[in-house]
């Protein structure tokens, strides 16, 4: 049964950020919200496949929401696909044909297009999958002591 409690405290991105996630656990990728690759780029979801895929995912909640990104596109070079995340309600028409394309909510989300694959390079992928690694157990450890002053911020990891 969805919890009203947890749909009015997260903005529309994170739901369907959240959406996103539990849709792409029945594909058997675990994913991680927030994750920054390198300095000034923080990717929405994403996601680790079971042979090792990395898949960025951008939910855009509204069209001036998607049109106000400018950084997308650097995006790219730190996944094998980039997808967009978006509602039945958004004009997809505004999103690039060569974009993957996933409609989602807050409870599920459904892969549309598949975006292009772009393998990534061996040594890039293995610092991908570290970053995704440190940062979920960052966020473990967190929601386990949410006291502990120690924890770094997500955003440095």
């Amino acid at each position: 049964m969805p919890d009203d409690h947890d749909t009015n405290r997260l903005m529309p991105g994170q739901l369907l950020a959240r959406g996103v996630s539990r849709a792409l656990r029945s594909h058997d990728f675990v994913s991680v919200e927030e994750l920054t690759p390198t300095s000034g780029l923080r990717v929405d979801v994403m996601a680790l496949g079971p042979k090792g895929e990395v898949w960025i995912i951008e939910c855009k909640s509204s069209r001036a929401d998607f049109q106000s990104d400018h950084k997308w596109q650097g995006y790219l070079e730190w996944c094998d696909r980039f997808f967009w995340a978006v509602d039945s309600d958004f004009p997809t028409e505004l999103l690039p044909d060569d974009t993957g394309l996933i409609i989602a909510d807050a409870y599920d989300a459904e892969i549309i297009r598949m975006g292009p694959e772009a393998k990534l390079a061996a040594a890039r992928r293995k610092v991908m999958v570290q970053k995704f690694a440190r940062h979920a157990a960052v966020r473990a450890q967190a929601a386990r002591d949410p006291g502990f002053v120690g924890l770094v911020p997500y955003s440095l990891v």
